[in-house]
């Protein structure tokens, strides 16, 4: 099973930049998805953003042309800057992983969070 390490949260002014890191524990080559999601004080988890085994990449509207997530291979990792932050940024963080087995079985996978505090 693979396991994903965040990095990279902390205290940021609104309009400030952080980059999110997420280390696996092997290859991400052959994992279909990867991507983060987020969740704020007292409110459900949302997604964020995905970056497929391929390369193609979503966004939630709310940080569409602010975020970018990508993704090094060889470093076993996938980014998150983020640009422009806001006050309503602000939220765990949450690396994960989606797969599918030989029988077509899915597998999602997270990890600890990193806590991203955007204030004034």
């Amino acid at each position: 099973q693979v396991r994903l390490v965040e990095s990279g949260g902390g205290l940021v002014q609104p309009g400030g930049s952080l980059r999110l890191s997420c280390a696996a524990s092997r290859s991400i080559g052959n994992i279909n998805f990867m991507g983060w999601e987020l969740q704020a004080p007292g409110k459900e988890r949302e997604l964020v953003a995905t970056i497929s085994s391929g390369g193609s990449t979503t966004y939630a509207e709310s940080v569409k042309d602010r975020f970018t997530i990508s993704r090094d291979n060889s470093k076993n990792t996938v980014y998150l800057q983020m640009n422009s932050l806001k006050a309503e940024d602000t939220a765990v963080y949450y690396c994960k992983a989606v797969t599918y087995g030989y029988s077509g079985a899915r597998l999602e996978v997270w990890g600890q969070g990193t806590l991203v505090t955007c204030s004034s």
